[in-house]
């Protein structure tokens, strides 16, 4: 998840949390005998906050309840696949690597992800460098980052990385492709000034 996709989702997570807490909490202290102001949503202890009169007013609309019912199938199907998506797991904790035998074995993810960045962070005129793996345990992808000096070609720097690092990790866990994604960036020097 990016950067703006998690300040997103916090910000949502919070507003709605917000709302359902004053809602909530305002219903449960009128409900224990707090005075409402006037301009509230209901009176007092033993009002209801959908009345007779609310419910039977679009009665003879046949689309009404109907519409109604689907809005809120619409809504609580998007809450669970939002739930779903902040609950999924975006780094890969296990790789299953093919050992022959037919059961295979299970490489920590972190461990080859830590082995894959130390090699990465070594080559020529590499300042930086993080690893992090996503993807299923049978077949994993590699999202690259590296911080390169200023004197380094970046099509070069790719080329080792392919060559080498992400080569030597492939082949050491026994994969038959390793996917990567590297993004670079290069390291920024502040001038002197001579005068």
């Amino acid at each position: 998840m990016s950067a703006v996709l998690r300040i997103v989702n916090r910000v949502l997570i919070g507003i709605i949390g917000l709302a359902l807490l004053v809602l909530g909490g305002s219903v449960l202290a009128i409900g224990l005998g707090l005075n409402p102001p006037s301009w509230w949503i209901h009176d007092g202890q033993h009002d209801v906050l959908l009345s007779d009169a609310d419910r039977a007013r679009w009665r003879d609309h046949g689309w009404w309840w109907p519409a109604v019912i689907v809005g809120l199938a619409v809504l609580v199907v998007l809450a669970l696949w939002w739930l779903a998506a902040v609950l999924r797991r975006r780094r890969l904790t296990e790789v299953l690597v093919d050992t022959g035998d037919g059961e295979g074995a299970l490489l920590r993810g972190r461990a080859l992800e830590g082995v894959l960045a130390a090699e990465a962070g070594q080559l020529d005129g590499v300042a930086q460098a993080q690893t992090l793996l996503t993807g299923r345990r049978s077949a994993p992808e590699a999202r690259v980052r590296l911080l390169l000096e200023p004197h380094v070609d970046p099509g070069d720097a790719l080329h080792l990385l392919t060559a080498e690092a992400l080569a030597h990790a492939r082949d050491s866990a026994g994969l038959a492709a390793l996917p990567a994604e590297v993004r670079l960036r290069g390291v920024r020097h502040r001038a002197e000034r001579v005068t």
